[in-house]
């Protein structure tokens, strides 16, 4: 059998699960965003965009405030957490930290949502052991089931997968350098800022663009922590399906955060194009 064939054959599952589970749905998406009922059968056109504008732009809006925010408080908590598994003196708190940043990595978001839910709530964990600590009285205690809610889960959420990439790196930055700064009299917030986040100012870019892509398809923590409007649009697109089934507003709002993800996409690979140029 020729090599090119049986390189082909090899792959060929591989691209048989890409194109039944990705290309096809995403093609009818498409496709069903701009079919509009018309009076002798199906047309095509902007009527699903046209009242998607109108219904859920502040929902829109909202999407990209929360995932942005989201987006720049793991990349902030990240480099902290990566800097200090680098730069930190004590081998007992470097140990700790190691072990325990991970943890939220392996939980699934809906029991994100569920859990916060429960600890965010005016009678919830949280205010039940400020009260206790004798830090705030009843009257005091807030809900934080707002977009409050939603920003930290997302980064309780996400900031592990991203310090885990962004600790690996700066752990490969040649520790010669590191050494010279501070014989020089470097502070390790300085060593941090000018010397490690440029050097792996890439993989960081990589992994909030990840993160971000992946907040933008969350459905359960906006369902189950803001319970209030504007919300997002995954919870609007399945409340055009389950109340009205209405694929096409729910197609249309898919494109638009297919778009919104693209943006992010387009922002790294100009970033990387000019650092290669």
């Amino acid at each position: 059998m020729p090599l090119p064939l049986l390189g082909l054959m090899l792959v060929l599952p591989a691209l048989a699960v890409i194109v039944l589970l990705f290309v096809v749905p995403l093609a009818a998406s498409v496709a069903g965003a701009f079919e509009v009922a018309g009076r002798f059968g199906p047309t095509f056109g902007l009527g699903n965009f046209t009242k998607t504008f109108e219904l859920y732009t502040a929902d829109i809006v909202f999407t990209v405030l929360i995932v942005s925010l989201s987006t720049v408080l793991i990349g902030v908590l990240a480099i902290a957490i990566g800097g200090y598994l680098t730069l930190g003196e004590n081998p007992r708190a470097v140990a700790v930290l190691r072990w325990l940043y991970r943890w939220p990595m392996f939980i699934p978001f809906i029991v994100v949502g569920q859990v916060l839910r429960t600890f965010l709530a005016k009678n919830g964990l949280m205010n039940n052991v400020l009260i206790g600590a004798g830090l705030i009285t009843p009257l005091q205690a807030m809900s934080f089931l707002d977009w409050r809610g939603i920003v930290i889960a997302f980064v309780w959420k996400q900031t592990p997968f991203v310090a885990l990439l962004v600790a690996g790196a700066m752990a490969s930055v040649d520790r010669g350098t590191l050494e010279a700064a501070r014989n020089l009299g470097a502070s390790r917030v300085r060593i941090l800022i000018e010397i490690l986040v440029p050097q792996v100012a890439t993989t960081l870019m990589v992994s909030l663009v990840l993160s971000f892509v992946t907040m933008m398809s969350v459905l359960s923590v906006p369902l189950m922590i803001n319970v209030q409007s504007p919300t997002m649009i995954t919870a609007d697109i399945a409340f055009r399906i389950n109340a009205y089934g209405d694929y096409g507003v729910a197609n249309a709002l898919g494109l638009v955060s297919l778009a919104i993800s693209a943006c992010a996409a387009w922002f790294y690979l100009r970033h990387s194009v000019r650092e290669r140029a």
